[in-house]
C-alpha cells in the first residue's frame, strides 16, 4: 500500500450532472481512505468536486459545492468525467473541452461515468478506443463519434490509461476496479461490502441482468422470473412452469415465446449461467458446489453452457475475471 501522499482524484461536474456518477465514484474513494486507515495505513486518495463555477445544480435539484477548475497543466492521478443530461451543453463548450483534453494529458489515468463518454469523445480521448456509456446512448455516441469503438454490453472498459463505464451505479463498479487496480483486490472487497453493493461485478458483466432484461420484454411473466430467480436449483420443468401461471404446457411455452422472444429452456439457463458468474467471481466454492446451488445438475452441463454462451469454460472465467483459481483459492492481493 502506497506510504506517499495521497493519490488526487478530480471529479467533474457540470450543471444538470447526474448525482450519482458524482457521488458513487467518491464514496468509493472515501470508503476507501476509511478503511485503510482504520487497517493502520495512510489515506490513499483525496478525492475532489470541480466544475467551472464551483457550484453546480445536478439533474435531481440537489446543488453540489465544490471547487473551482484547477489550471489544466495541474497534475493529478485521476480525472473522473461525471455524466447526466448536461453533458449536451458541456460538450458544446470548447474551453471545458479543451481544459479536458488539457488535463487529461497530466493524469494517470482518465475515466468517464455514464454519458460523460461524451465529453471524453469530444475532447478525442476516446479515438480508436473501446468504449461504453449507458446502454440508451451507446448507438449516439457511436454515430456522433464514428472513430471511438462503442461496445454495449459492458459494466466498463478499460482501454489502456482510459477507462469508461456503463450507465449511473456502474460508476461504483469502475471506481472499485480503480482502487482494485491501485490497491489491490482484498481492499476494494472490503470497501464494496462497507457500501452494501451486492456484488463487485467484472467489467465483462452486461449492463442488464438475466432477469431484469426478461422483465423488460414484458410484465406477463414478470412474478415468474422472480421466482425462477429464487429457485434455480428447483424442479424448473415446462409442467411446474405452466402450473405456476395457469396455463397448459403448450399454451405456457407459446405465449412465453411470443412475449419474451426465448424459450423457457433458453431464459432459465441465462438466469443460472448469470448466478453461477456471481459465485465464481464472489466466493471461493469449488465449481462443482457452483453448479449444483445454481441448478445445473452436473459440473459438466455448466461448462458447456458457458462455452456456449460465453466462450470460455467457468475455471477460465474464475480465473479472468476474479482473485480465485479454478480450485477455488484466492490469490494474494
Amino acid at each position: 500500500m502506497q506510504t506517499d501522499a495521497p493519490r488526487l482524484i478530480d471529479v467533474l461536474a457540470f450543471p444538470d450532472v447526474q448525482l450519482l456518477d458524482v457521488a458513487g465514484p467518491l464514496q468509493v474513494f472515501v470508503s476507501a481512505n476509511e478503511l485503510a486507515v482504520a487497517a493502520g495505513g495512510p489515506r490513499p486518495y483525496r478525492p475532489r468536486v470541480i466544475s467551472r463555477d464551483g457550484a453546480v445544480s445536478a439533474s435531481a435539484g440537489l446543488g453540489l459545492v465544490g471547487e473551482m477548475l484547477p489550471d489544466a497543466a495541474e497534475p493529478c492521478d485521476t480525472l473522473i468525467v461525471a455524466g447526466g443530461w448536461g453533458v449536451h451543453q458541456a460538450v458544446l463548450n470548447r474551453e471545458l473541452v479543451d481544459w479536458v483534453r488539457g488535463h487529461a494529458a497530466h493524469a494517470r489515468r482518465t475515466a468517464s461515468v455514464c454519458t460523460g463518454a461524451f465529453l471524453l469523445a469530444a475532447a478525442g480521448l476516446l479515438d480508436a478506443r473501446r468504449a461504453v456509456t449507458h446502454w440508451t446512448r451507446c448507438a449516439e455516441l457511436a454515430t456522433r463519434f464514428p472513430t471511438v469503438h462503442v461496445e454495449a454490453d459492458p459494466i466498463f472498459i478499460r482501454d489502456g490509461d482510459v477507462w469508461t463505464s456503463a450507465g449511473v451505479t456502474a460508476g461504483i463498479d469502475l471506481s472499485l476496479a480503480l482502487v482494485e487496480d491501485d490497491l489491490g483486490r482484498a481492499l476494494a472487497l472490503d470497501v464494496a461490502r462497507h457500501l452494501v453493493v451486492f456484488l463487485k461485478r467484472p467489467g465483462g458483466q452486461a449492463q442488464f441482468s438475466a432477469a431484469l432484461s426478461l422483465q423488460n420484454s414484458g410484465e406477463r411473466f414478470g412474478d415468474l422470473h422472480a421466482w425462477i430467480a429464487e429457485n434455480l436449483a428447483a424442479d424448473l420443468s415446462i409442467g411446474v412452469l405452466a402450473a405456476r401461471v395457469g396455463m397448459s404446457e403448450r399454451s405456457f411455452v407459446r405465449h412465453y415465446r411470443a412475449q419474451t422472444g426465448v424459450t423457457p429452456a433458453r431464459s432459465i439457463e441465462r438466469m443460472r449461467l448469470e448466478a453461477a458468474r456471481r459465485l465464481l467471481g464472489d466466493t471461493g466454492l469449488p465449481v462443482k458446489r457452483v453448479a449444483a446451488r445454481c441448478g445445473f445438475g452436473s459440473e459438466e452441463t455448466m461448462r458447456r453452457g458457458f462455452l456456449r454462451s460465453l466462450g470460455v469454460s467457468p475455471q477460465a472465467y474464475r480465473e479472468r475475471f476474479t482473485g480465485h483459481d479454478a480450485s477455488g483459492a484466492t490469490h494474494a492481493a
